[in-house]
């Protein structure tokens, strides 16, 4: 191999090392976004900050344009790089790990809209197990993105252990709910809870799929 050829090899591992650096960067961007998504969901669910809606909605649109091009980048990359089994395992997990974050902001804004139609009725008597239900999934996210910013394989698999607590609150809330008897009034606020709870418990999964995938990228073993 001639000099020439040494030297522009070289210069493409450095562009495709920063290339995928930048990629990583905008994806822990997109989880950061996710995150106050999540946040503003939950003041405006227990704390009543009708504003936090409407912040939601533009956070939300920041979270689809990285989604988008974040994609799009792991696409380019993949075809027209050529990368080695390391760096192709690492790109197809991203693209699979960026869904998650997109439907996590997903079901947060949809939370608001349920929070703010909930505001007109008494606070159920279950909000308080709700809560604590919200704040262990987004105890989830934040795990998941710690394993990410740091390919920490044994962190990602750890978050299957935390959903397994969110899981048993869903089950318990959606019994109390399904089966409540003599309810006053409409039954609008008992379908949005469950609503709600199924929400959480969804973000829970998706966070979990976030870890999943950290470990897949650091091991190469699917679960």
């Amino acid at each position: 191999m001639s000099r020439l050829q040494k030297t522009t090899r070289c210069l493409e591992n450095n562009h495709f090392e920063r290339s995928l650096k930048r990629i990583q960067q905008d994806v822990l961007r997109m989880g950061t976004l996710v995150e106050q998504s999540f946040r503003m969901s939950h003041q405006c669910l227990f704390e009543r900050e009708i504003d936090a809606a409407k912040k939601i909605i533009y956070l939300d649109k920041r979270i689809d344009r990285y989604y988008r091009q974040i994609e799009l980048d792991c696409a380019t990359m993949m075809t027209l790089q050529s990368p080695v089994a390391q760096d192709l395992r690492l790109l197809s997990a991203l693209m699979q790990l960026v869904r998650d974050l997109e439907r996590i902001g997903d079901y947060a804004q949809d939370l608001t809209e349920m929070a703010v139609k909930l505001i007109k009725y008494p606070p159920h008597s279950c909000l308080s197990e709700i809560r604590m239900m919200s704040e262990h999934a987004q105890l989830m996210l934040a795990t998941s993105l710690v394993a990410l910013a740091d390919l920490d394989a044994r962190i990602g698999k750890s978050i299957q252990q935390l959903d397994d607590t969110v899981d048993i609150a869903y089950e318990s809330l959606y019994e109390q709910l399904a089966y409540q008897r003599n309810f006053p009034g409409v039954v609008e606020p008992i379908l949005l809870l469950g609503l709600i709870i199924r929400h959480l418990e969804r973000m829970a999964d998706h966070a979990t799929n976030i870890g999943q995938r950290v470990a897949y990228i650091v091991t190469g073993e699917i679960k």
